[in-house]
């Protein structure tokens, strides 16, 4: 029992029932060992009318006991109208990170919508010893500036 006299466990299932299903600006994936977590923000120092700005970073964990380097990215943007844009590319921010096991690397970048909201997801495509490549996912975040009332 806490100081309201309700246990932990009823608190959790109640605020559980009240969170929204859409993404969140944050989003955690792991996929053979590589976690990729993300959390995104809004600009307004940034952004102008017609153009919100957000930015993200990104951290990338080898939780495996293989090293792996970050070949190429490939994200899927989609703003509140539903149009979709794709970005794919070697690397990011111009560098191939290699992780050893237990290593992370961790970048910060941005994109642009004309709405101010939308949902970012997509792929790093990696590469292990011997030349084995695959696809790690970036979960779906949201991409989301406050809204204010005049």
């Amino acid at each position: 029992m806490n100081q309201r006299g309700c246990q932990p466990a009823t608190i959790a299932v109640s605020l559980m029932s009240v969170l929204p299903s859409e993404p969140a600006p944050i989003s955690d994936a792991v996929t053979q060992q590589i976690r990729v977590e993300v959390l995104s923000r809004h600009s307004p120092e940034n952004s102008r009318p017609g153009e919100w700005i957000f930015e993200y970073t990104v951290r990338l964990t080898n939780q495996g006991r293989e090293t792996a380097q970050l070949l190429s990215r490939h994200w899927v943007i989609t703003d509140a109208l539903e149009r979709t844009k794709e970005v794919k590319g070697p690397g990011v921010i111009g560098q191939q990170p290699v992780l050893a096991p237990g290593e992370s690397f961790q970048y910060s970048s941005w994109c642009s919508l004309p709405t101010p909201t939308g949902v970012m997801r997509g792929t790093y495509q990696m590469i292990r010893p011997g030349g084995k490549g695959f696809d790690i996912e970036i979960a779906p975040f949201a991409l989301k500036a406050p809204y204010t009332v005049h």
